[in-house]
């Protein structure tokens, strides 16, 4: 895989200690988008249990039918929360017409919609992995009918 943001970044980061995501997202969009939706540990949890994640909003609903099992593991909830808000905003990047990923001064990537709206989607993904709800698909399907 050629990150070519992440050779930028190591070479800004020995002369001034760091170069935000931002930057990155500005100078090589298709190699953050690439990065974001890597979301190993979701992948491996759905590919345990038989689903295939195609980056579909069909591949949505079938994670919201997934038995929470991460839930019995403290370790693992932050991290799958994280993976689940990555991966429904690699969906609607993917497939919501004008959505592009942004980052915001802290850091945080959400997910920018054509209309300006910016929707936190690893809020949303820790959301779902803590509770349930909002379920990731009803979350897409809000973004896509607006």
């Amino acid at each position: 895989m050629n990150l070519s943001f992440l050779d930028k970044w190591r070479r800004h980061t020995g002369a001034s200690g760091s170069v935000p995501l931002a930057e990155s997202v500005r100078a090589d969009p298709e190699s953050v988008v690439e990065l974001l939706s890597e979301c190993e540990l979701l992948r491996d949890q759905a590919a345990t249990a038989g689903v295939e994640l195609d980056d579909s909003a069909r591949s949505l609903e079938e994670l919201d039918q997934l038995q929470p099992v991460w839930r019995d593991d403290p370790e693992v909830l932050p991290w799958l929360g994280n993976d689940a808000g990555l991966y429904l905003g690699t969906v609607l990047v993917r497939t919501v017409r004008g959505a592009v990923w942004h980052v915001w001064p802290d850091g945080q990537p959400v997910v920018r919609l054509a209309s300006g709206r910016e929707l936190d989607v690893v809020a949303a993904g820790h959301a779902w992995a803590d509770d349930g709800a909002p379920e990731l698909s009803q979350v897409y399907a809000e973004v896509a009918e607006g």
